[in-house]
């Protein structure tokens, strides 16, 4: 689960590029995505920095725990690495960093680092590296905003799993009807599908790397889904209810995320009116998803369908997100974001109906702006007739 050589070649030349735009001696990355999108090496984040320094011209340099060395190895990474030995240590990962760069070919005099860097790190790191100003820079998220050819095979891939994620929290509700017993609680269907999702991973691939999680769930019914990021309960689910199953994965940390309404038993009016207004919105505003239009625009547009139907006041967020090596990273289909759509772009469409004490109503699919138009990676049907759920006693 290694993207090819070629990639990682292509995002370096990019990025030496953009230092030298910037004039910038070279960039220390800070995080998780950024070492795995520059390097390769996946990790998990605790208190054992680890960093990597990318300058613009010579060879990269990683710095991480001892005791990541071996799981280093069996990931394939290939680059200059140095390693300390604890945290806090004798010796810090921001001094051994230092004397890395000491050595001639080392840190130049400006070093870019993300604006999400924490100001303990940025502290640390500047009064470590002697002489060298730390200046934040866009450099490395403008590269990630549009996906490398390489990338997006495995967002394919998350999204096949992610469908059929959606399907096993179904099958779970439709086998409690059949046999005639309780149905599922909302952590139930929960466990049941992040469960599902990660024995897909480790049946598909030999090494599973990720950066934050493999899949993950939200599940809400009936009232609890008017709570845009309400966490699943101990309620079952209810002939009835209006369900939401929040759903996404990762394959090589590349995400997609599938969001669907479900209604259990024949669905009331009330159901229908505000299943098919949330349908049609994110049916045009997917479809608004053009290479030069802004987000901005493209939110306008979404979110206008719902207002149009009077229902302005059950929107509770925006029309969607970038998605990437995060799950939510930038650009934010959002009307404060006049970021200009481009090729590779890949997005969440997911505008929400939230009623309260009702319920909710949130449909979302990944995609991929393209040249010729959007595409969307994941395929669960979005129509009415084909989220009902059959069968209630």
């Amino acid at each position: 689960m290694r993207l090819p050589d070629s990639f990682y070649t292509s995002v370096r030349t990019r990025l030496s590029e953009a230092l030298d735009e910037r004039g910038l001696d070279g960039y220390l990355a800070t995080s998780p995505p950024e070492v795995a999108f520059l390097s390769g090496f996946f990790y998990i984040a605790t208190e054992r920095p680890v960093y990597l320094w990318m300058p613009r011209e010579g060879e990269p340099l990683l710095v991480i725990p001892r005791l990541d060395e071996e799981y280093a190895a069996q990931q394939g990474v290939t680059m200059p690495m140095v390693s300390y030995f604890e945290y806090p240590g004798v010796v810090s990962a921001e001094e051994t960093l230092a004397a890395a760069l000491s050595r001639p070919g080392g840190a130049g005099r400006r070093i870019g680092v993300s604006a999400g860097v924490s100001v303990a790190a940025f502290r640390a790191l500047s009064g470590a590296i002697g002489g060298a100003e730390l200046v934040t820079t866009d450099a490395v998220a403008k590269l990630r905003l549009c996906k490398f050819p390489e990338e997006i095979p495995f967002h394919e891939a998350a999204a096949r799993i992610c469908d059929e994620m959606l399907a096993a929290g179904r099958g779970l509700i439709e086998e409690a009807l059949a046999s005639g017993g309780p149905l599922p609680r909302e952590d139930e269907i929960a466990r049941h599908v992040i469960g599902y999702g990660t024995d897909q991973m480790y049946a598909h691939y030999d090494l599973v790397v990720y950066t934050t999680k493999l899949a993950g769930g939200l599940v809400y019914a009936g009232p609890n889904s008017a709570l845009p990021h309400g966490l699943p309960t101990r309620r079952r689910v209810r002939p009835g209810d209006t369900l939401i199953l929040s759903l996404g994965a990762a394959v090589a940390s590349r995400f997609v995320e599938s969001e669907r309404t479900f209604i259990i038993g024949e669905p009331t009016a009330e159901q229908v009116r505000y299943y098919e207004a949330d349908r049609q919105a994110q049916e045009v505003g997917t479809q608004a998803m053009i290479a030069g239009r802004t987000c901005a625009e493209v939110n306008k547009t979404c979110l206008d369908v719902l207002r149009d139907q009077g229902l302005g006041d059950y929107i509770r967020h925006r029309q969607g997100h970038g998605i990437g090596l995060q799950n939510h990273e930038a650009p934010w289909v959002e009307d404060g974001d006049h970021t200009v759509l481009a090729p590779g772009m890949l997005l969440s469409s997911e505008p929400g109906v939230y009623v309260p004490g009702h319920a909710g109503y949130r449909i979302s699919d990944t995609v991929l702006v393209q040249q010729d138009g959007p595409r969307r990676l994941t395929g669960y049907p979005r129509d009415l007739a084909s989220n009902i759920i059959e069968g209630v006693r």
